[in-house]
């Protein structure tokens, strides 16, 4: 695919959680292609290594597991350190790991949310002087088609991913008047590695591309380009919205 060049990115600091592998793997490698300074975090010490080491330059990789809030803190503290002022965020981390009604305890229904939606607002949190110090920035949530159209069985994934949603809501209109922009980007069925090795079945593909109205397999580079469209000034009137990039499967 051609990537569109954005003038705007270049120099910026981008911080990307769960960049190692998968979305957020190709969103690193894209915000570093147009220039960007990339902080990379990601609780695989050994892909984050060696993504940082193939980008070389301009990345800066923490090892950190988001679902330690203290410890998230203090990771994007370092990597602000280490790169300079973090002005666009991507909240990419989760697992969509399959569970049923009777396997989910409280316990795992609280640790559930803490990797895939807690971490999106401390995060930001911590992020937030930067931006106010740069005058303005740009974060990205990720959602999930998963609550609008999966017939899988795993409802605390399901309704975190579905939170996101107000969440971005919320932050855009308490953090509009600071110049700092909110968005969802909601993924359709991207077909990462992890997607094809545990889920992915011939049945399942062929049920994909009869709903998809675009009939092809979306690839994780398909998120990372409107992810660069919503870091960059070009997008500076959007907030608080939540687009889907699902090749018109909803």
């Amino acid at each position: 695919m051609t990537q569109t060049v954005y003038g705007s990115l270049k120099d910026k600091t981008v911080l990307i959680t769960g960049g190692a592998s998968g979305i957020g793997e190709s969103i690193a490698q894209a915000f570093h292609a147009q220039g960007s300074k990339v902080a990379i975090l990601d609780y695989n010490q050994e892909a984050g290594q060696d993504l940082a080491k193939r980008l070389g330059e301009r990345v800066h990789f923490e090892h950190s597991d988001v679902r330690d809030v203290p410890a998230l803190q203090a990771a994007i503290r370092r990597a602000s350190e280490a790169l300079g002022p973090i002005t666009i965020l991507v909240n990419n981390a989760a697992r969509d790991d399959r569970h049923t009604i009777d396997q989910v305890t409280p316990e795992y229904w609280r640790e559930r949310f803490a990797t895939n939606l807690d971490h999106q607002f401390f995060a930001t949190q911590a992020v937030l002087p930067d931006m106010e110090k740069a005058g303005g920035g740009s974060i990205i949530n990720m959602g999930s088609t998963s609550y609008l159209v999966s017939n899988d069985s795993f409802a605390a994934y399901k309704t975190a991913k579905s939170a996101v949603v107000g969440l971005t809501r919320a932050l855009a209109r308490e953090l509009g008047d600071r110049n700092i922009r909110v968005n969802c980007v909601v993924p359709g069925w991207i077909m990462t590695q992890r997607q094809i090795d545990l889920w992915l079945t011939p049945e399942g593909e062929a049920e994909l591309m009869n709903r998809q109205c675009v009939k092809r397999r979306l690839v994780p580079q398909d998120i990372a380009n409107f992810t660069l469209f919503l870091g960059s000034d070009d997008s500076s009137a959007m907030s608080a919205q939540t687009y889907l990039v699902d090749g018109g499967w909803v």
